[in-house]
């Protein structure tokens, strides 16, 4: 070799070293995270989740975000995408049109084969996003507004991830989470085989599987994603204000940790406060009324919002089906005592049982215990990751007609799905939340009051579906109902993603703790089996529930006998997850030995142009006389003694437009802000969950006038000082009037960190 030569290739040596990282080894991937609000209408649309017509949005608990993260091996190679969503569950008309934009913008770089989209299930975030009418009934319909800012929020959320793909290493990490899920029905688990419960030491699932990815460049960590089953029903149905529930508070407990944990910077102050100074000064500075403004977005002055900083910590969901994090248990809300263990009722009232949080009878409480739960393990796992990722980038996805599939089960017995139906034991609801009246559940009949009206409304079921439902007495049989759309979906998608030893499994709905165990020890067997010695029992499964679309429950053949709500919920009848678990090791095979799959099967509609929508829109803004939007009603900022401490809450209430004038996405209708020298900067907003901002119509009045209040619960760790609520907010004169922007602000008020 030349000496210029060698010296050329010395040098490219030492490049390639350098982007290896400072450990001297070289990223396995590319690595790309992205994250992106899309918190929604904050006002008057029904929630996604419990179906209760009275749980309209009023106001923000904190902000919801789509969390991405593309993995690929080199530019050229395969890669793929996944997507968490602060939401009650996947769409498929969501998943449809997201694929159409990201065709527009990469061409075919990610397909339905590669991205995977799915939802932590909040019970707590705008409806109105499903296709299909058995989801979007009680939003009345479709709401374009939902729909849109989803949408957008996933599309923005992989473009970032797109372009922060870069060199780097992912460490997987498993562990046990205490105390974060119970079996909400647990006589249900019963019936599977004692066998097969022997091998197991709960009736949940309590592993959860964590990714951490590092920046190969500069040894950074960029990201977080785990998977760990327990439902998003820490928040009530009688909640309503817009909430990640326990998955979301996790998230943001996990990257304000991160952020905190990463910054040099310390603010807290370790000299006792001068509080009579801190009071006087609060006492010169008076509240401002309000003052129009241009579109105000997010002042906070964060770690975790400064650009080129960014990380990403998602909580996922898995096989959720059964698992309730109401950990205290169910209990009659009349007697206080345990339910009736079978039916989950009392005195025959389905009504009346409900379970308890952690924090009983405050949901946020529990919630926020819930989400620390998660957040500590994942902060031990994320801490003591060192197994490195290696090996293939791979995915499997077939879409099936789950009404008609032919499942060979043991003996070579032929049986069949069903068309989509649900039972009675669906509207007697679950111990985190009830149904109507009439029902309970496990019930193998229907109330007569209920089976007349049905059949007055003429949803009565064919009588192939009866038999083939058996033994669910059908209440409503949606896949046989198409007026004036189609109810309920037929055409499923499933997925496998493979990341090395890791399988991620994408479910379009929620299986129970046990169906969840077969289908993964299923997929497992396979892979080994057919794989020539690449797969082995170091090989990990995870089921990520709620992707791509939604089609309710999976239970066990077992379980659906019961008919409790997950078996009533189960479409496709008593042979499921059979079907599943025989599609889902076809894809295992076909991974396994390198193969396609012999065609994509049926594409799912797009019924986006026949969708109803019967919701309004705002129809104009009203203040009393003599005010202006962003005045002052009322301001709490000042206490008796003269000044606040930890744990104590402070609130103003403005005179306000309707949150659905602008949805303020990556902005915020609330801060808390903070006097230093001459200026006040935001140090709390939307996105904390010490602060809350709620809204309502004001009844006092013939005009109904909009009032936004904020409400502070002081952090343990808030420095001491001078700080006021600030409210942003826009306003409409009338439905097709231009859109103004205001702000207001509450008295100052000192705060003492004791």
């Amino acid at each position: 070799m030349q000496p210029k030569a060698l010296l050329i290739a010395l040098l490219l040596v030492c490049a390639w070293n350098w982007i290896r990282g400072i450990d001297g080894d070289v990223g396995e991937f590319l690595i790309g995270v992205g994250s992106y609000d899309m918190t929604g209408p904050a006002a008057h649309v029904n929630m996604m989740g419990y179906g209760n017509l009275d749980q309209n949005s009023a106001g923000i608990h904190f902000r919801l975000r789509a969390r991405t993260f593309i993995v690929a091996h080199q530019n050229q190679g395969p890669r793929f995408v996944f997507v968490n969503l602060d939401a009650c569950m996947a769409s498929q008309l969501i998943t449809i049109k997201v694929l159409e934009r990201l065709k527009s913008r990469f061409g075919n770089l990610y397909t339905q084969e590669n991205v995977a989209i799915s939802g932590i299930h909040s019970h707590a975030g705008p409806g109105g996003y499903l296709q299909y009418l058995l989801y979007s009934a009680t939003s009345l319909g479709f709401v374009r507004q939902s729909f849109d800012v989803i949408v957008n929020a996933i599309e923005q959320s992989i473009i970032q991830a797109h372009n922060n793909v870069k060199p780097g290493s992912i460490f997987i990490n498993k562990g046990e989470v205490k105390d974060a899920g119970i079996n909400r029905s647990p006589s249900a688990y019963l019936l599977n085989p004692a066998e097969e419960r022997a091998r197991y030491s709960s009736n949940v699932d309590t592993e959860m599987t964590l990714l951490k990815f590092v920046d190969a460049s500069t040894g950074k960590s960029v990201g977080m994603f785990n998977w760990f089953a327990t439902h998003g029903t820490s928040m009530s149905r009688n909640n309503k204000l817009i909430s990640g529930d326990n998955k979301g508070a996790a998230s943001r407990l996990f990257e304000d940790w991160f952020a905190s944990s990463s910054s040099s910077s310390n603010t807290n102050s370790t000299s006792p406060p001068d509080i009579e100074k801190l009071v006087e000064k609060a006492k010169t500075i008076k509240a401002t009324g309000g003052k129009a403004c241009e579109k105000q977005s997010s002042q906070a002055s964060k770690v975790r919002k400064k650009e080129g900083d960014l990380f990403v910590g998602a909580f996922c969901q898995s096989n959720v089906g059964d698992v309730t994090p109401n950990v205290l248990g169910a209990f009659c809300i009349d007697s206080g005592q345990p339910c009736d263990f079978n039916r989950s009722s009392c005195h025959g009232n389905d009504q009346l049982c409900v379970g308890r949080g952690p924090g009983y009878p405050d949901e946020i409480l529990s919630t926020k215990i819930i989400g620390e739960r998660q957040f500590k393990t994942a902060v031990d796992l994320f801490t003591s990751a060192s197994e490195k990722l290696s090996g293939d980038i791979d995915y499997r996805h077939v879409y099936l007609n789950f009404t008609n599939i032919e499942v060979k089960l043991e003996g070579n017995k032929v049986v069949k799905t069903c068309p989509a139906a649900v039972g009675a034991g669906f509207a007697a609801g679950t111990t985190d939340g009830p149904g109507v009246f009439g029902f309970q559940q496990g019930d193998t009949e229907i109330n007569p009051l209920w089976k007349n009206l049905r059949d007055v409304l003429k949803m009565q079921p064919s009588q192939y579906q009866v038999e083939c439902q058996k033994p669910k007495p059908v209440l409503m049989s949606a896949g046989e109902m198409f007026d004036p759309y189609a109810w309920a979906p037929a055409i499923l998608p499933i997925q496998i993603l493979r990341l090395g030893k890791l399988i991620i499994l994408s479910v379009p709905g929620e299986f129970t703790t046990m169906s969840g165990r077969r289908l993964r020890e299923a997929v497992l067997e396979t892979l080994i089996s057919n794989g020539n010695g690449e797969f082995n029992n170091e090989t990990h499964v995870v089921i990520a529930g709620l992707t791509n679309t939604y089609s309710q429950y999976i239970a066990t053949f077992e379980e659906y006998e019961q008919q409790r709500y997950e078996a009533a919920s189960t479409l496709y009848g008593p042979h499921t997850l059979s079907a599943y678990i025989q599609e889902f090791k076809k894809l295992a095979q076909a991974m396994a030995k390198g193969e396609g799959i012999t065609g994509p099967g049926p594409s799912p509609p797009d019924l986006s142009s026949v969708q109803i929508s019967l919701l309004p829109g705002p129809l104009g803004d009203s203040i009393p006389d003599k005010t202006r939007f962003g005045d002052i009603k009322e301001d709490r900022a000042l206490p008796g003694r003269g000044y606040f401490t930890k744990g104590e809450r402070v609130s103003a209430t403005f005179w306000s437009g309707n949150p659905r004038n602008d949805l303020l996405t990556e902005g915020t209708f609330s801060a808390v802000e903070r006097l230093e020298g001459e200026r006040w900067i935001s140090v709390y907003d939307d996105d904390d969950l010490s602060l809350f901002f709620k809204w309502k119509l004001d009844s006092s009045s013939f005009h109904l006038n909009g009032l936004a209040t904020i409400e502070w619960e002081i952090p343990n760790d808030v420095v001491s000082g001078v700080y006021r609520l600030r409210h942003f907010g826009s306003s409409k004169e009338t439905i097709v009037s231009a859109t103004q922007y205001f702000t207001g602000a509450s008295s100052a008020f000192a705060v003492v960190r004791q």
